[in-house]
């Protein structure tokens, strides 16, 4: 079993989303307060650290896998788009990690402002810089949608892996086939569904594809014991479906090698 550190662990999206695809979490990284009460009580028996500029990374237990959504803030189109000039650009004490644990495998996600952030380059420093760690890396966008939720949420996630044969597991035959962006973009143009909560329930309407979700729950990807959690952590959060995915194809081509 593929054993985990999660970085910038947010309420646990990736920790969730690598679970289900046969993954063991070792580890988890969180500074917000919200957050870590979250995962405390999710993964009671995880060891927890809070401000990763303080981790002493050679006294951490070494895992197969490193994985973490760095803040977008410092990318993101809704913001003013620093890139590295902003002091939440946390990448490189991604790379601290990276450099002093050597894990296996890496996975990476942000939001699709990372790869024009700073005309390029913020996007350009994260692949040099795993290139300087020794690791090849392949990328690709997903989005929620393609994974049968209501909304588009795309994101870019990049997966590195000290090996010089390029796995190509966004690209492989074997990947399932509810990985389809071509019928999300075409569900975009056309039509989709807007979930509402009425009474208790939900109800569903035709209508095109939200950008984000309205983050009312499990139709986002979210468990419904997460559903009162504040909007900033859920918003922040991944959508555990593609994590599963993107895992079960890293365990597939890892049994393979």
């Amino acid at each position: 079993m593929l054993t985990v550190g999660s970085l910038f662990s947010g309420i646990g999206g990736f920790d969730l989303g690598l679970e289900r695809a046969g993954m063991q979490v070792k580890w988890q990284v969180e500074i917000d307060p919200y957050c870590l009460k979250v995962l405390e009580k999710h993964w009671p028996h995880v060891r927890r650290y809070t401000d990763i500029k303080t981790v002493d990374w050679s006294t951490i237990e070494p895992v197969d896998l490193v994985c973490g959504g760095f803040p977008c803030q410092p990318v993101s189109v809704a913001g003013k788009r620093k890139g590295t000039a902003d002091e939440r650009w946390l990448w490189p004490e991604f790379v601290r990690c990276l450099g002093i644990l050597r894990p296996r495998y890496i996975l990476i996600e942000n939001v699709p402002g990372l790869l024009t952030a700073n005309d390029g380059l913020a996007f350009a420093e994260v692949l040099r810089d795993v290139a300087a760690c020794r690791y090849d890396a392949e990328w690709s966008s997903a989005c929620a949608g393609a994974f049968g939720l209501p909304h588009v949420r795309e994101r870019v996630w990049i997966f590195a892996y000290s090996a010089s044969k390029r796995w190509d597991i966004f690209t492989s035959q074997s990947r399932s086939s509810s990985f389809d962006q071509s019928k999300l973009l075409q569900a975009h143009k056309s039509s989709g569904y807007r979930w509402q909560r009425k009474n208790g329930g939900h109800s569903v309407e035709s209508v095109g594809w939200s950008i984000e979700p309205a983050i009312r729950g499990s139709h986002d990807g979210i468990p419904d014991e997460l559903d009162k959690a504040r909007v900033h952590a859920i918003g922040n959060s991944i959508v555990p479906q593609i994590v599963t995915w993107i895992g079960r194809q890293i365990i597939h081509a890892d049994a393979g090698r």
